[in-house]
């Protein structure tokens, strides 16, 4: 017996352990990982709309006094703007050209482009055989002719032969001082004042019957409080050899090829009624 309960005490501890690791809880498995999900593809992306602008072939820079409105002027933010910087946008734009527009002083202007600082000079500036000289001219794109302006009524609205045994002011050193030695030397008494603004203070004073000057510029001052007196009369004056043959664009000699697509441009502008369009929006008279 005593050797019996010996071996079953010896059989209990070796199941001991067995039994108590039943007893214990199992303990609960975690789940194994999902797979991971991947999103969709997204879709490429569209390509932007085409735009329907030619992109400009070539850049440019125009330069300008930008101190003789309303041909050229600033604007309130600036940039350069007026009748001639109008052209000039429609010109680029027809060379296929990108343009960006600089302003600088008037004694600036011909040394700069001589200098490759730009490429363009739009800037009123009248043809001379100086300028043909130095430097390459595009053709044309304005001319303001001569013209008379008298007080509102005065019986000068016709021929200039009215005019004679007239008081007519002038501007000293002028090409139009010129035409009018030329023509009223010895029919009219010329007065002849410091700038065209003396002699127009002058006619307001009725100090003069007439003055004789640039047409756009006595326009735009009879348009002004000061000029409301008066009024252009009589016909427009254009004498190449001593009023000049107009304004052209300033360019390099060498850029031959720029100064014919300009001269293109210009061109096809009068001929398609766009010069005509700009014209409109600054003068009531044809500057072509």
């Amino acid at each position: 017996m005593r050797v019996l309960a010996i071996v079953l005490s010896l059989l209990m501890g070796l199941a001991g352990p067995t039994f108590a690791q039943q007893q214990q809880p199992q303990q609960q498995q975690k789940p194994p990982p999902k797979p991971a999900t991947t999103k969709p593809a997204q879709p490429a992306a569209k390509p932007a709309p085409k735009s329907p602008f030619t992109p400009a072939a070539f850049k440019i820079t125009i330069a300008t006094e930008a101190a003789f409105p309303p041909f050229n002027y600033l604007d309130r933010k600036g940039i350069p703007a007026g009748f001639e910087m109008e052209l000039a946008q429609e010109a680029c734009q027809r060379i296929k050209a990108e343009c960006e527009f600089v302003a600088l002083r008037w004694d600036e202007l011909i040394p700069g482009l001589l200098d490759k600082k730009f490429d363009v000079i739009m800037s009123s500036m009248e043809v001379t055989r100086e300028r043909r000289q130095r430097m390459g001219l595009s053709r044309r794109y304005y001319l303001s002719p001569g013209a008379f302006i008298a007080a509102k009524g005065a019986p000068f609205d016709g021929p200039p032969s009215l005019l004679r045994n007239k008081r007519i002011g002038i501007q000293k050193d002028s090409m139009h001082a010129d035409w009018a030695d030329k023509s009223f030397r010895r029919s009219a008494q010329l007065r002849r004042y410091g700038t065209l603004q003396e002699a127009l203070q002058a006619l307001a004073k009725e100090e003069v019957d007439a003055v004789f000057g640039d047409k756009a510029q006595l326009w735009l001052w009879s348009q002004k409080p000061e000029g409301k007196c008066c009024e252009l009369v009589g016909q427009d004056i254009k004498d190449t050899q001593t009023l000049g043959v107009g304004v052209a664009a300033g360019l390099r000699k060498e850029d031959a090829k720029l100064r014919d697509a300009m001269n293109k441009a210009f061109g096809d502008m009068v001929s398609d009624g766009t010069y005509k369009k700009i014209n409109e929006k600054y003068f009531p008279f044809a500057l072509n």
